[in-house]
């Protein structure tokens, strides 16, 4: 896709994912699936979230903040992210990230690329994609209703968040 397909006819406030949106991400899902012992084919978060023993769940917890720290320190700002998020400031509309991406991880992303957008929501203040409760909490902060948001965003979760949320949405 490109910045000109971008349609913002009608919108009233743009939330964006993070990584593979408007910063590239190096993440090796297959690495850190065979890491915590999560099946190649099941969501990592999910898998963790349904481990029984504690100090598993927390093991596992810690070797995926491991693999993001050490992505975030490499994470560059996307010409086409960069270039969307100047289109919603043209536009004078208000922006949000929504990622399932842990706080930590985030704030050194936006941080290290000097990301202009403040209203951030990660995986510890909602549950993550495609559950579309951070999308609605966004909608609701800023009182709009969910169809005026557009969710911009590279992976089927975006897509399936702003299904179930209601809202507009646009793949990169």
């Amino acid at each position: 896709m490109t910045i000109e397909q971008m349609n913002l006819s009608g919108i009233k406030g743009v939330i964006f994912d993070l990584d593979g949106t408007l910063v590239e991400s190096s993440l090796n899902f297959t690495r850190m699936r065979a890491d915590i012992g999560c099946p190649q084919d099941e969501d990592i978060l999910t898998f963790v979230d349904a481990l029984s023993c504690a100090e598993t769940k927390a093991n596992a917890h810690r070797t995926i903040l491991q693999h993001e720290l050490e992505d975030a320190q490499n994470a560059k700002w996307l010409a086409i992210g960069k270039a969307m998020v100047k289109k919603v400031q043209a536009n004078n509309l208000p922006m949000a990230i929504v990622t399932r991406n842990c706080r930590q991880a985030t704030a050194v992303k936006i941080a290290n690329n000097s990301i202009p957008i403040d209203y951030v929501l990660t995986r510890e203040d909602a549950p993550a994609k495609p559950d579309p409760t951070a999308l609605l909490m966004v909608a609701n902060t800023w009182q709009l209703q969910p169809e005026d948001c557009l969710y911009v965003g590279d992976f089927i979760y975006d897509q399936q968040a702003a299904e179930n949320a209601g809202m507009k949405w646009f793949l990169v």
